[in-house]
């Protein structure tokens, strides 16, 4: 591992499974017991904002209630080490910034912010529940993340991008990559010439492209490649 310079960590709902939060597809994922179309889109918001926030207060105190696990702590170290690594992460939760790691790529945003939907103001928040929900007389605060139908934000997009084409390993953790554009970073980084590893307990439609796959779980994987 010393020998690359430009690390990417790409990381999925599979490396927060370590700390007890349920990924959102497959066998026990959230949209098992919830219609995503009732609580994760706009047209849900618009429709009945104070349904949509009593999901998401439920999500963000179980969340609050979990701990980073050993492969986001080992993944902030790397960072601290070698400050050209870069996380790029599909998760909304935060763990990331709790276990020390710093200037995040978050692709679908973060439950730990509000966005306003009339001015567009964006704001940390970690009270749970929710005190203020309402940001103006006839606007509601929502949650700054990617909902189902919404569309990535470009400046993050384009941060990924930058960190992907220069990167000479990129290790893509506790992810299928089955939904763009996320899915597309993979095969980027192999285009760029980049070493690719995947480590995920589980086969992957992506598996095949990578030059590695590692089936273990994050904390076992990253603690054998990133000793010490």
């Amino acid at each position: 591992m010393k020998e690359f310079q430009n690390i990417v960590f790409f990381t999925g709902a599979g490396l927060s499974v370590e700390s007890g939060i349920p990924t959102y597809r497959g066998q026990g994922g959230i949209w098992e017991d919830y219609n995503y179309q009732e609580y994760a889109c706009q047209e849900a918001f618009a429709s009945d904002p104070e349904k949509v926030w009593d999901f998401h207060d439920k999500r963000r105190a179980m969340i609050k209630s979990c701990d980073p696990n050993p492969a986001h702590r080992i993944i902030a170290e790397v960072q601290r080490r070698n400050p050209q690594t870069t996380i790029i992460t599909q998760n909304i939760d935060g763990l990331h910034q709790r276990a020390g790691a710093r200037n995040v790529i978050e692709l679908h945003g973060s439950i730990w912010r509000l966005r306003c939907s009339e001015s567009g103001v964006v704001e940390e928040n970690f009270e749970v529940p929710l005190a203020q929900k309402r940001c103006g007389q006839s606007s509601w605060w929502r949650p700054d993340i990617v909902w189902f139908g919404d569309s990535l934000r470009e400046d993050t997009i384009n941060l990924a991008l930058k960190a992907l084409q220069r990167c000479d390993l990129f290790l893509c953790i506790g992810t299928s990559a089955v939904v763009y554009p996320a899915a597309r970073m993979p095969q980027i980084a192999i285009d760029n010439g980049a070493e690719t590893i995947e480590i995920n307990p589980e086969e992957t439609p992506i598996s095949a492209l990578f030059n590695r796959c590692i089936r273990s779980s994050a904390s076992l994987a990253l603690a054998e490649m990133f000793p010490g």
